[in-house]
């Protein structure tokens, strides 16, 4: 069976609910994925992983304890493990393509009513 593509911004539109990432596609050891962003997530760090984000509609900030980075459309930004953070949206429901070691949890060390454990696949 060939792979198969997908069009990341028309799954989107298929994603009920903000902070609820999915699959988009394994990677080795490692996954993509994507979710709408709402007004504000838990504080969080990941003590073993680093975790990628790229926009791909809207606009997003990602807050750190001495200040926060705005990404726009296109923009990449790599969150080293350890580093606390804290991702928000700036417009309605942003997109974000996210890339982190499969075992990653979307709260990081800080379970919440935000934490999904089990993912869909889009």
């Amino acid at each position: 069976m060939p792979p198969h593509k997908i069009n990341l911004l028309e799954a989107a539109e298929g994603i009920i609910g903000v902070f609820q990432p999915h699959i988009a596609g394994d990677v080795n050891d490692s996954q993509v994925k994507i979710a709408k962003f709402g007004e504000i997530f838990d504080w969080h760090a990941h003590d073993a992983e680093d975790e990628g984000f790229l926009v791909l509609r809207g606009r997003i900030a990602i807050d750190f304890r001495d200040g926060a980075v705005e990404l726009g459309e296109g923009d990449f930004m790599v969150v080293p493990k350890t580093v606390e953070h804290r991702p928000r949206s700036l417009t309605h429901e942003p997109v974000v393509l996210m890339f982190e070691p499969a075992t990653t949890l979307n709260t990081g060390n800080a379970e919440s009513d935000l934490t999904v454990s089990e993912l869909n696949r889009l």
